[in-house]
């Protein structure tokens, strides 16, 4: 047994660039729980378009395994994904045979963005949604279909178009706030957050208050979902009720 993860030892990983979802899920973790973090190599290239967000979303895919192998000497006993863009892609089906494929290369079960903000908007049984991302259109169209897919309305989305990978952590709570007041409305059940170099964890907590209803940020559901599949029930005050109630 783990002398500190006694409980549960978990992988962790996201793109090199990324510098918010490790710290995040250290603050969700749990007494007996570990996260080990392995990043996935990429270059900081700058993002102006579609096209060279594509080219960031096929740089992550191809270092992807390299980084899970690297978690697989630790003999972790869970995997969660702190990168977001390609666990949407290509619909529903699409995305879960992606989640197969690392499921098979890392050997033991995984937790992403993309089916952990659908279980907790199923938590919520929000029918109607909004959501927000630091992509380009071309992204949005993807999680876009991802959520229709699963059965959501997407009634509005937003793309907040962040100039690089790591200019997304520069991103501000004003900013993400202005963002949040667009999405909302009368016809909007649940607003999600995706993009896990967001930070958004404990705005998205604040914003539930003020709204009435519920803000997912993608770190916070993914690593809930994760500590659930574990059989982990452990609530954490401070980052929204996901984490307090559910």
């Amino acid at each position: 047994m783990d002398h500190i993860g006694y409980r549960k030892k978990l992988g962790t990983l996201g793109p090199s660039t990324n510098t918010i979802v490790q710290p995040d899920f250290d603050d969700l973790r749990p007494v007996g729980v570990t996260n080990h973090y392995s990043r996935i190599a990429i270059p900081n290239d700058p993002v102006t378009d579609d096209a060279s967000f594509l080219k960031l979303v096929n740089s992550i895919n191809q270092a992807t395994m390299d980084a899970v192998d690297v978690l697989r000497s630790c003999e972790m006993d869970y995997l969660v994904m702190g990168m977001s863009a390609a666990t949407f892609w290509n619909g529903r089906q699409g995305a879960s045979d992606y989640l197969k494929m690392m499921q098979d290369r890392a050997q033991v079960g995984v937790s992403c963005g993309s089916f952990a903000t659908e279980a907790a908007l199923n938590v919520y049984k929000a029918k109607r949604i909004a959501f927000m991302s630091p992509y380009f259109e071309v992204a949005n169209a993807q999680v876009r279909r991802f959520y229709e897919d699963c059965g959501f309305t997407v009634v509005r989305d937003l793309c907040l178009r962040r100039p690089s990978p790591v200019q997304i952590a520069h991103t501000t709570d004003e900013m993400c706030r202005q963002a949040i007041l667009q999405l909302d409305g009368d016809d909007v059940d649940a607003i999600v957050q995706v993009g896990t170099n967001l930070s958004m964890i404990r705005l998205a907590a604040a914003a539930e208050l003020f709204l009435g209803k519920p803000v997912i940020a993608i770190n916070t559901a993914t690593y809930w979902h994760a500590l659930r599949a574990q059989g982990l029930q452990d609530k954490k005050a401070g980052f929204g009720s996901l984490m307090e109630f559910h």
